[in-house]
């Protein structure tokens, strides 16, 4: 089916910019701590006085975050998107207050665990939200209003982060978001009661649900583990992978035949959800890599401070808002709305491929082309947003993206080991030994060019970016439903 036959009631501009106005606040929230938490985690080490689990902090909101992101997409087409907005705002504020009064690393794990559950579920949540109140062709309205959040959030959450850790106490990072999230949640409840409802009476597919969160959990743990706790080839990450590959099998083998499945097979076959997630996915995979190690080759490398390299990053971050904003307007005003992302995302490839040819530029030279990926990958984000919610029927929406935001975790996590492994190995790091950052650290204060161990790190991006190229080429370029302008 090219277009979904039932045409859903859509809200004035008016009533709409309100809707998503509301839900702004919650939107930062779920970014901030993305990028708030990183550079307090040397301070937190030391005060809870483990630095051998700390990474754990991060990877049990990754775990956790990306497993859920498809159940809240399916849960909002059952239980509507209020209900399960108010509950994804009210368990990441549980887990925040549950990290700031943790008294050792085992609570704080546990906490950032339990902020990932709602964490996960606030950005799929908000994306479903801006398809109920708008058709496709105007949903480029509001990529500004979004694209100011993870501008903020961004250039905020490093900066305040690393003020508290290094002025204040570290749990106020997570205090902090206390008071946001209650103040989110007012006006969340607000807004959302002027949501148009489209979903239908589903039932949720329990054992399905619990096979591909088991599957997810053990890829994730074998990606995050695989070159840095333990060797590739060690019994430990093979039984992960084994896991994960079993547990997918009977994923699939259940979405065939439970009567109403986790993943509708309607949505997994459509061509503009498969192409859509893997573009998005590879595009966002590229740029949390390159966000991941880029610090590390500005002070290896260029020898700069942690401080100043932090601030050479900001145009990754902060460019992705103009590339948005330009695949917004246009899906606003014209046919072949892909011909913006497809030329962004090439100038974003040969900036890349730049980068892995000429490795020791200057950092201003860096700079400059990490501003051009960041336009290319932002590019991306709106359109495959739009274009997987174009293709499903309305109440499937919240399903697919959610499908869509759980493969674009997936292909991060996988970017990022791609990356992790590269670095490692150009520095002859023993994964068992787990002392990665000591042996790199080390590497770049004796001296020497370490510039063409980063070369890799910038090839393997520019493939990330390349396969995420092809897939948008591949991408169906359907009508998109409704709008005022005219399309050409």
């Amino acid at each position: 089916m090219d277009v979904p036959a039932e045409r859903p009631a859509y809200l004035s501009y008016v009533e709409a910019r309100s809707v998503i106005s509301g839900i702004l606040l919650a939107m930062f929230l779920a970014a901030l701590n993305q990028t708030i938490v990183a550079t307090a985690l040397p301070t937190i080490g030391r005060d809870l006085q483990d630095f051998e689990n700390l990474s754990w902090t991060v990877t049990a909101y990754l775990l956790t975050s990306t497993v859920v992101a498809s159940l809240y997409g399916k849960l909002s087409d059952i239980h509507g998107r209020r209900a399960m907005m108010l509950a994804a705002i009210g368990i990441f504020v549980a887990g925040s207050a549950v990290c700031a009064l943790a008294p050792n690393m085992l609570t704080l794990v546990l906490g950032r665990g339990l902020q990932g559950l709602g964490g996960g579920g606030i950005m799929p949540l908000a994306q479903v939200i801006v398809g109920d109140v708008s058709p496709p062709r105007d949903r480029g309205r509001y990529q500004a209003y979004i694209g100011i959040v993870w501008v903020g959030a961004g250039v905020g959450g490093p900066v305040v982060g690393g003020f508290i850790a290094e002025h204040l106490h570290w749990s106020l990072i997570f205090w902090i978001n206390v008071p946001l999230g209650v103040l989110a949640a007012l006006l969340t409840n607000w807004a959302l009661k002027r949501l148009p409802r489209n979903e239908r009476w589903h039932q949720l597919d329990i054992i399905g649900a619990g096979l591909m969160m088991a599957a997810a959990s053990a890829l994730l743990l074998a990606l995050t583990w695989g070159g840095t706790r333990y060797p590739w080839l060690s019994p430990h990450i093979l039984l992960l992978f084994a896991l994960a590959a079993a547990f997918t099998a009977a994923f699939w083998w259940r979405i065939t035949h439970a009567a109403e499945p986790y993943l509708p097979l309607s949505i997994l076959k459509n061509p503009v959800v498969r192409t859509g997630a893997l573009a998005s996915g590879c595009a966002v995979g590229a740029s949390i890599g390159l966000t991941v190690f880029v610090p590390f080759y500005y002070e290896l490398v260029h020898k700069l401070s942690a401080s100043d390299s932090g601030l050479f990053l900001i145009p990754i971050a902060v460019m992705t808002t103009p590339g948005s904003i330009m695949a917004g307007r246009a899906m606003m005003h014209m046919r072949h709305y892909k011909r913006i992302p497809l030329v962004c995302l090439s100038i974003a490839i040969a900036a890349t491929i730049y980068l892995a040819v000429y490795p020791a530029s200057s950092p201003f030279t860096v700079m400059a082309a990490l501003s051009l990926i960041g336009v290319g990958v932002g590019s991306v984000f709106p359109l495959s947003t739009v274009c997987i919610q174009n293709a499903v029927l309305p109440y499937q929406m919240g399903t697919a993206t959610g499908v869509m935001n759980f493969f674009r975790a997936l292909v991060s996590a996988l970017a990022v080991a791609v990356m992790g492994a590269i670095v490692l190995a150009g520095f002859g790091v023993a994964p068992e030994r787990g002392r990665g950052a000591e042996v790199m650290i080390a590497a770049g204060a004796a001296g020497g060019d370490v510039s063409h161990v980063f070369r890799w790190v910038f090839a393997a991006a520019a493939a990330f970016l390349v396969i995420g190229l092809v897939a948008l080429i591949r991408l169906p370029e359907r009508p998109l439903r409704g709008g005022s302008g005219r399309a050409r």
